[in-house]
């Protein structure tokens, strides 16, 4: 039996359905991702599953005794307590027990009281009662996989950190089912891979709702779309249901045009003159009826965003040059020694922990910020547009229109002059949406304001903090498409690193102590650079043995043999770290373990194998290099 099965369920909160008839069901062991379009009904999905939501029609069932927990998009407001309190509150009333021991405990320490200490024993007994000693245990293993600090206050604690506590309060009940909306939002690059690592290892079933792509190809057994009401189950990875996705909308394109041809000839038909009408016959006349009622009824596919950059001249070649820069605030050093070229056209990525510096790198790279050591120098024609992190350039009283075009019913893009309502329909705002306040937008409704409002200037220089946010994925690529065709210059700061992949050119990375270093290519490529410098730093000992020993020797060149064998070693590395990859991905996904056991220990003995080969393959790189004169 399956842990969860909606079926036939409805949902429209008044109006038209949301969800129209679904069926769903959750097997144990899997790890479904529920994707489709901002404003669809994902998260809705989720809070039937909780009870949060009432169905209209149809039914939820559920495996008897099944535990369910949630971690929600955004963080709850008024939640007190420490980091242990919070945690504890997932094993319910021994939870609330065990939080209360914990608060007497630590109120003991620096004030004594019979009153207090009369307390703690009625707790403590009501605790070896509800054998909440063991929740406790529980509680603490939490703490200590999750790496919180127990005694913090949860209101004092960074994002990050405020979702890893929320993850722990819903992991301590050892839940069967985990429910996450979109679990890596606002979070920097560590912790998105810390927990991409912890889902992996859960021994629960899954089904979340996510916009970061390598967390879902990494993570997810099965994909769900949500799509005009209705639900579809795509098995496979992410591209394959890219591609039959498309090959289903395709088809319903076809179908649609056939249908609607047949739809006018019957129009046609039904308005011709007397003759006709005395001739026709009713079961025609009536079929032309239900034709009618189904075009009616059909959903059309959520229109695609369509988005436009204004280009102003082009900015000199050189845009921004900095020497031995450095900054800090309050004698905290920042940025330290930072020399960097940022020639027209580079697509910058900005990478590193929440709270390291990278909104300052910005300001200092833009010139808001004089360096307190070295220099910044700007090339000629800079016009340079920016969205920031905290969409502060919003004014929530005023409507979305007037956030865009300032009181004016029309805009100029590149020269055309444009309607307000026409050009935000091209961000997916209906001309109602288009008048109302901003205050009441969603996340991702927000984030395609701010879009609409930056690509009505002209710019030579794009700066984009943090753009992916609460965006769904299609308007991610759409993103990402403009960006790579931009012929201007980008300069970006993502945690998500599939969008760092596709779109830079370049990375600047916070590496600790206001170090901040520079690598060709995005994500993936500063991954596989870091390793190999990391490499070549743990055989610097061998390596200066070897180089002693080599100057005892004449200066040599490279043999045409190992000339070749030195060239072919950066393919090779780079195939056997997309195999490991491969092999690691298999031995992580649970049906994998449903086959035969022959082929999980091959799986197994090949990755050892692969490690081995791998290292071998650095040793002899460093062993070229260090050989070569």
């Amino acid at each position: 039996m399956a842990l969860v099965s909606l079926q036939g369920v409805s949902v429209g909160f008044g109006g038209p359905l949301l969800l129209d008839r679904i069926d769903l069901q959750i097997e144990s062991g899997e790890r479904v991702c529920l994707v489709g379009r901002n404003g669809t009904g994902k998260s809705t999905v989720l809070k039937i599953i909780t009870g949060e939501v009432k169905t209209e029609a149809g039914k939820t069932v559920y495996q008897q005794g099944l535990r369910i927990a949630s971690l929600t998009q955004e963080v709850p407001r008024n939640i007190n307590g420490t980091v242990f309190d919070v945690v504890a509150e997932g094993v319910g009333e021994q939870g609330r027990l065990l939080a209360a021991y914990h608060q007497l405990s630590h109120r003991l320490g620096s004030e004594h009281s019979d009153a207090l200490l009369a307390e703690l024993e009625d707790i403590q007994h009501r605790l070896e009662t509800a054998n909440g000693w063991e929740m406790q245990q529980q509680v603490e293993t939490i703490l200590t996989r999750l790496r919180l600090p127990a005694d913090a206050a949860f209101a004092e604690l960074s994002g990050g950190l405020k979702r890893r506590t929320l993850l722990g309060r819903a992991l301590a009940g050892e839940p069967d089912l985990l429910l996450l909306d979109e679990p890596t939002n606002h979070l920097d690059l560590e912790t998105i891979i810390w927990i991409e690592e912890f889902l992996l290892q859960f021994r629960g079933t899954i089904l979340f709702v996510t916009h970061d792509r390598a967390l879902l190809r990494k993570l997810a057994t099965r994909i769900v779309d949500l799509d005009r009401g209705r639900l579809t189950s795509w098995p496979g990875n992410y591209e394959t249901y890219l591609e039959r996705k498309q090959a289903l909308l395709d088809a319903e394109t076809v179908e649609n045009a056939k249908f609607d041809k047949k739809l006018a000839s019957e129009e046609t038909w039904i308005r011709q003159g007397i003759k006709a009408r005395r001739t026709r016959n009713e079961g025609r006349v009536r079929a032309l009826k239900e034709l009618r009622n189904i075009r009616a009824a059909r959903r059309e596919k959520i229109g695609t965003v369509r988005m436009q950059v204004q280009e102003a001249e082009r900015s000199g070649k050189l845009v921004i040059e900095a020497q031995n820069a450095g900054f800090g605030y309050d004698g905290k050093t920042v940025i330290s020694d930072l020399s960097t070229t940022i020639l027209r056209g580079d697509k910058v990525g900005i990478i590193g922990p929440n709270g390291s510096g990278k909104t300052t790198l910005l300001r200092l790279l833009l010139g808001d910020l004089a360096p307190q050591q070295g220099s910044v120098r700007h090339g000629t024609n800079m016009e340079t547009v920016y969205l920031d992190q905290l969409r502060s350039q919003l004014d929530d009283e005023k409507t979305v229109m007037d956030n865009v075009a300032y009181g004016s019913d029309f805009v100029t893009i590149n020269e055309n002059r444009r309607h307000i309502i026409g050009y935000l329909q091209d961000f997916l705002f209906t001309p109602d949406r288009a008048r109302s306040p901003v205050k009441v937008l969603s996340g991702g409704e927000r984030n395609r304001l701010l879009l609409a409002r930056l690509f009505t200037k002209p710019s030579n220089v794009l700066v984009l903090d943090e753009p992916t946010n609460d965006l769904d994925m299609e308007t991610l690529e759409l993103l990402e498409e403009l960006l790579m065709d931009y012929p201007g210059t980008v300069l970006l700061v993502s945690h998500d690193r599939a969008f760092l992949n596709n779109v830079v050119t370049n990375t600047l990375v916070f590496e600790g102590e206001g170090r901040v270093n520079e690598y060709t290519g995005g994500y993936d490529d500063w991954l596989w650079q870091r390793k190999a410098l990391a490499a070549a730093e743990s055989s610097k000992p061998a390596q200066n043995q070897e180089k002693s020993r080599l100057k005892k020797e004449k200066s040599r060149k490279y043999s045409f043999k190992e000339q070749k064998e030195l060239a072919a070693l950066p393919q090779r590395i780079e195939q056997l770290e997309t195999e490991q990859q491969q092999v690691q991905e298999q031995l992580a996904d649970p049906a994998f373990y449903r086959e035969s056991g022959d082929k999980v220990t091959m799986a197994r003995a090949r990755l050892e194998a692969l490690e081995k080969e791998l290292a071998e393959v650095y040793r002899r790189w460093e062993e070229l290099e260090g050989a070569g004169g």
